[in-house]
């Protein structure tokens, strides 16, 4: 996720979407009644990007109800605390996961949501980074912040990456260097000029699905509006190519910025803050929303927020030619084959040091 961003560069992409489609298999699904049962709760003050907030543990957010499958839909909800009465120098409850996997170059990751939080002072992203964070990169396919009316795509990496040749229909944001040190962490990001990508719309359009594709070729990613979703997706098929999904929204090819290089195998992230680095920095926060960010809307009752929450039907990921692109499983059954191993190790070398 950014800090703070710049001003808006007008520079359109003209160049065709000619790469030859890629085929690619189901290998993971996150949905319905176990949707939660594979990541990890932050359980943390936002101290990543300095937002106004607390990234409840599982069991709050559980007992709480900040992060529940809903019954009647049988969809994910991640949500902000929307009830409780927050006292000033006080944070407000939220959500942040990560999912267990980490997923390989070679992998798409396909969310359909129904509705996306949105309102002043919220900051929403779906988004992924590889562990030793900025090692590995991060790619943001869903995000922005306060009342903007469009969903922004970024890459954030080390020095060297670079957005040129893009093939996207959407417009250019901030810097085409991707370092998290060139403008403030701002990374090089895309504007989807669709205006139901995000916010109000988005929701009254009944969501849509987001389409990353993290391919040696380079990063891309679509969206599609529910009732352009393509049929691929929508009969929940179990393979698809890309061939199928037209130009995408935003792409960062190979050539500027070497996927082998400046990426590593990726976590899924939900995570909703409020105010922070970028949705709070008062010159962003006064273009789409009165009054000042903490103040007069983390502080309070909690209705403002009525609108700040995910509903996810799910998350599908994908490999390329049906191969597992899940690097490892983050669980505690790894460490404690770990620890066993270790302690196999320990006892032989006890062994053999009694037999001298």
């Amino acid at each position: 996720m950014p800090s703070t961003p710049l001003s808006l560069l007008s520079v359109a992409a003209l160049i065709p979407f000619s790469l030859a489609g890629t085929s690619y298999s189901l290998v993971k699904e996150y949905a319905g009644s176990t949707f939660f049962d594979e990541w990890d709760f932050y359980g943390h003050f936002d101290n990543l990007t300095n937002g106004d907030t607390i990234f409840v543990t599982k069991d709050v957010a559980t007992s709480s109800r900040l992060a529940y499958v809903d019954p009647s839909t049988n969809r994910a909800i991640i949500k902000v605390d929307n009830t409780s009465t927050v006292l000033f120098n006080d944070k407000r409850n939220t959500v942040r996961i990560s999912s267990k996997d980490e997923f390989e170059v070679g992998s798409v990751w396909v969310a359909d949501m129904y509705h996306v939080p949105f309102g002043c002072s919220v900051w929403p992203a779906f988004w992924s980074q590889a562990p030793n964070w900025p090692i590995g990169g991060e790619i943001d396919t869903f995000e922005h912040w306060n009342s903007e009316l469009h969903n922004q795509m970024t890459l954030h990496t080390e020095p060297g990456c670079n957005q040129i040749s893009p093939v996207q229909t959407s417009t250019v944001v901030n810097s085409t260097d991707c370092s998290h040190l060139d403008n403030s962490n701002a990374g090089c990001s895309v504007m989807d000029p669709n205006d139901s990508s995000y916010g109000a719309k988005f929701a009254a359009a009944q969501g849509g699905i987001f389409v990353t594709e993290y391919a040696e070729s380079g990063i891309s990613v679509w969206f599609f509006s529910r009732a352009s979703v393509p049929k691929s997706f929508s009969s929940n098929a179990s393979s698809f190519s890309t061939s199928d999904l037209g130009t995408p929204v935003a792409n960062w090819p190979t050539g500027g910025c070497a996927v082998d290089t400046f990426f590593k195998s990726q976590n899924l992230i939900f995570d909703i803050t409020l105010c922070g680095d970028a949705a709070g920095a008062p010159a962003v926060f006064a273009q789409t929303c009165p009054g000042t960010c903490y103040t007069d809307y983390v502080v309070g009752n909690g209705s403002v927020y009525n609108n700040a929450y995910f509903d996810v039907a799910s998350v599908r990921v994908y490999s390329v030619n049906g191969t597992t692109t899940i690097a490892r499983k983050n669980d505690a059954s790894a460490l404690q084959v770990s620890i066993w191993r270790v302690v196999f190790l320990l006892a032989g070398m006890s062994y053999w040091l009694s037999m001298d």
